[in-house]
């Protein structure tokens, strides 16, 4: 496969991909209707003013980083169905990466209508049209569809029981995917992966919500007690492991958990920012109850068949972060 279409491919995870995938000699197109946790939303925010020049900057990065990779982006909405049809007969890719999708489980549970519609309609739309069009198809789900984890670490094979509008609707994701796969034959990888962080995300993810609070004198708020854990997961690591399946016929109908595959708590990483911001304000409040108990997500399936194999702790790779933060900070506010 050489032609690789990313849906949603102006976002954190999409243009980190679409510019490893370039150049790893693939040829990458990128669709993105710049709308969610993108320019127009942040355009429309209603955080400080600092906040808000600095996301604009950012945006703007991942733009150069586009152009200057020779990487073409269409602004095209994928909830209309006619125009994604439209793009993708026009770029004819062997796969297609769905990405499309609001990324963050707290807006996904106050506003369901907009999350159904930009993640799951978007999604319908993009399997509609691409069905005897693609090699396969490559699905970004999450670690939430698992719910709370019941045991010491997850694998792919455990039942899944998600928690709240964002979990489930990945979840139903999967099982649209898969339908589609029964009826129409068409090939998949499923994508689950855990706790993002990396150079250029907006999202409002937890390691990038320390970071941009700490350089603003905000106060950072933990829920609980900060001893819950999550798979911290380095962005390059994963778009590897992205770039694993669409090299390896192996990963042809499988699902993946693509993350660091050891867990940390909340606090680690709180302590690792108060290495660097030694002032940063630390307040606990309660835990929010829609927000699953989770852990390590097993790797071995990844490491087996596709040979995945992640080499950023967060002990590396969040100060590495942090430091890109300072210095884009320097430079362009």
């Amino acid at each position: 496969m050489k032609r690789i279409c990313i849906i949603g491919g102006a976002g954190f995870i999409g243009h980190n991909l679409a510019v490893l995938l370039r150049n790893s000699g693939y040829e990458v197109s990128c669709v993105d209707n710049l709308m969610v946790n993108n320019l127009i939303s942040v355009i429309g925010n209603n955080d400080s003013l600092k906040f808000k020049a600095l996301n604009k900057k950012i945006l703007d990065s991942r733009l150069e980083l586009l152009e200057k990779n020779d990487i073409e982006l269409k602004i095209v909405d994928a909830r209309d169905y006619h125009l994604v049809s439209k793009v993708i007969d026009e770029l004819k890719p062997d796969a297609i990466i769905h990405l499309a999708a609001v990324s963050h489980a707290n807006r996904s549970n106050k506003d369901p209508y907009n999350t159904f519609d930009h993640s799951f309609r978007t999604l319908e739309n993009v399997l509609d049209s691409s069905r005897g069009r693609v090699e396969r198809l490559v699905y970004f789900s999450s670690s939430m569809v698992y719910g709370n984890f019941t045991k010491t670490e997850v694998e792919e094979s455990d039942n899944c029981e998600p928690i709240g509008i964002y979990g489930t609707l990945k979840y139903c994701g999967e099982r649209i995917i898969k339908a589609y796969n029964q009826v129409f034959d068409t090939k998949y990888t499923i994508i689950r992966p855990s706790a993002l962080y990396g150079e250029r995300c907006i999202s409002r993810r937890v390691g990038q919500i320390f970071i941009e609070n700490a350089i603003n004198n905000h106060e950072i708020k933990i829920g609980g007690d900060g001893e819950d854990k999550l798979d911290f997961t380095y962005i390059e690591d994963l778009c590897h492991g992205v770039e694993l399946c669409l090299k390896n016929n192996k990963a042809e109908n499988e699902t993946f958990n693509l993350t660091y595959g050891g867990s940390k708590s909340i606090n680690n990483l709180k302590d690792i920012l108060l290495q660097y911001f030694p002032t940063a304000e630390i307040t606990y409040e309660k835990r929010d109850k829609l927000m699953p108990k989770r852990g390590t997500l097993s790797i071995k399936k990844a490491k087996k068949l596709i040979g995945y194999s992640p080499s950023n702790s967060i002990e590396e790779a969040y100060p590495k972060y942090i430091q890109w933060y300072k210095e884009f900070l320097k430079a362009n506010i």
